[in-house]
């Protein structure tokens, strides 16, 4: 990854220093489309499924995305600390665990 613009580490920043969902939620909010919150979510999902050993082929249909966005999704978990990752991970399938809880 390139090295971060001043505007984007002022983002990383503020989000860093956010302790409550709705502020979180509001800035990414304004920020992002539905349609670019929805693909980063696939992108946790993918990570996800790739990690669990799911093929790219499968994960391309299950999520109903193109073989090429989860090939990028593949290349980029490889690419990236794997500490960052299994953290988020971690922390999205607890969110998964306590929604399928509640239904």
């Amino acid at each position: 990854m390139t090295t971060p613009n001043p505007a984007y580490k002022s983002l990383l920043g503020h989000l860093a220093h956010l302790t409550c969902d709705k502020e979180i939620d509001a800035v990414l909010s304004a920020l992002l489309t539905d349609k670019e919150q929805q693909d980063i979510a696939n992108r946790v999902r993918i990570f996800d499924l790739l990690q669990q050993g799911v093929t790219q082929r499968v994960i391309s249909q299950q999520l109903g995305v193109g073989i090429a966005t989860v090939s990028r999704g593949a290349r980029a978990l490889q690419q990236q600390d794997a500490t960052a990752i299994d953290k988020l991970l971690a922390t999205h399938r607890q969110q998964e665990a306590a929604n399928s809880k509640i239904e």
